[in-house]
């Protein structure tokens, strides 16, 4: 039980194009950069905080590959996703990062809660 996940924030939002820009800065000298913002705006978004036990390790794992074709079966990405300009899932790759996209898509904060369950789970 080592990789427990859990939702600490979770909203639906339409994301505006400055906020996109923002949110994929770090890939703005890309050539896919416009089609990235296009995507993410062209809908409502569902943005979600997990945490838990090595989260980013086992997010990045239930998630799949950033090439859906390269994605096992079973990941969000293997099972929902067919092109990489078309991923149906962003995930932070580190906790620096998560703590940066957190800040940018939770400036409220995240709720602060802790379940009765998590003596069972944890050590």
């Amino acid at each position: 039980m080592g990789n427990f996940v859990a939702s600490s924030g979770l909203k639906q939002v339409s994301v505006e194009r400055s906020f996109a820009e923002k949110h994929y800065a770090d890939l703005s000298a890309k050539p896919f950069f416009g089609s990235l913002v296009e995507y993410i705006i062209s809908g409502p978004v569902v943005a979600m905080v997990w945490e838990g036990k090595n989260v980013v390790v086992t997010g990045r794992k239930i998630i799949g590959a950033t090439n859906p074709a390269e994605s096992a079966p079973g990941t969000i990405r293997g099972d929902y996703a067919i092109d990489i300009g078309r991923n149906v899932i962003h995930g932070s790759d580190s906790v620096e990062s998560a703590r940066k996209e957190i800040a940018l898509w939770f400036p409220e904060g995240i709720s602060e809660w802790q379940s009765n369950l998590h003596p069972w789970i944890y050590e």
